[in-house]
Formats: structure tokens, sequence, C-alpha cells
């Protein structure tokens, strides 16, 4: 997909993920999420950091993301903002002719294009994973959901998805279901579940 279209579909996607990221309470932070490894603190910090990652990457001449993982990383005291300031950033750079050039993540570097449909996928999933566990709406386009559906399967290979993998085996999803619910299903999330 064009660069400049998947910059269309994310940042609505960005948007509603800065609402979602300022409506966590302090009550929720130890609460599980879809993401089962991580708690809704260690999903927001996950978020925020490799958004930051990301848009700092776009937005450096050289392509090169501030930072390889999050080691070390702490969440700032307003994440919401942080996720609405890297939005900015990326959109800006990305509009700018950042997507001419690779994302460069440590030594491994990815086409533009690639890096910004990763993120369409990440961020439409990782948003419905704290949606759903902080009890919020999370209610992308169909078009955005689509769009990382088409483009997750081949990122999806048995080496990131599966026991113990990145991704977690796939959970079956009705063919006529929205695409939201397929692409969560298809990323090894159950699209029913539900906080407590």
């Amino acid at each position: 997909m064009d660069p400049l279209q998947t910059a269309d579909l994310l940042r609505p996607v960005l948007s509603e993920l800065t609402e979602v990221v300022g409506g966590v309470k302090q009550s929720q932070l130890s609460d599980p999420t879809p993401c089962s490894e991580r708690d809704v603190a260690e999903l927001r910090r996950h978020v925020v950091g490799w958004l930051s990652a990301f848009s700092g990457g776009f937005a450096d001449p050289e392509g090169k993301a501030p930072m390889a993982d999050l080691d070390g990383y702490t969440a700032p005291d307003d994440p919401a903002a942080a996720v609405a300031a890297a939005a900015r950033e990326l959109d800006t750079a990305v509009r700018s002719g950042a997507a001419e050039r690779p994302l460069t993540l440590g030594e491994s570097a990815m086409p533009a294009d690639m890096a910004l449909s990763m993120i369409l996928w990440e961020y439409l999933v990782h948003g419905w994973d704290l949606a759903r566990a902080t009890g919020q709406n999370w209610s992308p386009s169909a078009a955005a959901a689509q769009a990382a559906l088409d483009f997750a399967p081949g990122m999806l290979t048995a080496d990131y998805q599966g026991e113990g993998k990145a991704f977690g085996p796939p959970v079956e999803v009705p063919e006529g279901a929205p695409p939201l619910d397929r692409l969560v299903g298809l990323s090894g999330r159950d699209p029913s579940w539900r906080a407590g």
C-alpha cells in the first residue's frame, strides 16, 4: 500500500489510541490484558515506547530509530501526551518524505512502506488489547482493519506465531466477522475477551 494511504488510515487510529491511553485508571495498571504476558501498565509502556521509537526513526534524517528495544525505557508521566506527540511526529515525517527511505531499528532496516503497515497492524491490535483490558471503546475504521488484515499474514510466519512466541496461535473467527475481529483472531487473541 502507498505510504501516504497507510498514513491516512493510521492517523485516526493513533488519535483514538491517545484517548484510550489517557483513559487508563491508576487502579487498572496491574489488571490483565488480552496480550497475556503483559498487564495494563506493561502494555501501555510497550505501546508508548515503541511508538516513540518508530516516530523518532521516521523523523531522523537517516531513518534510524532512537532505540532498538525497550530495555531501560520508562513510560513518561503523561503517556497520552507522549502518544499524541509521537503520532504527530510520525505523520509529519511521512508526509515530508520520510517514507522514501528505510526505517532502521538497531541493525535491522525495513522498507518504510512495510514499517508503516506493521505499525498500523501493531496499534490496531494493541489499541484493542488496551481498550478491552480497561473497558474502553475501540472503533477503528473497517478500512484500517482490512488493510492490516491484508498485510499481517505475510509477517506471521512459524518463527513468530505459536505457543511461547511473539504472537499466540491464531484464534478461529467466523469468516463473516468484521475485519477487526478477524485481525485480532489472526494475531492470537480471542475477539470475545473481556476484562474480569
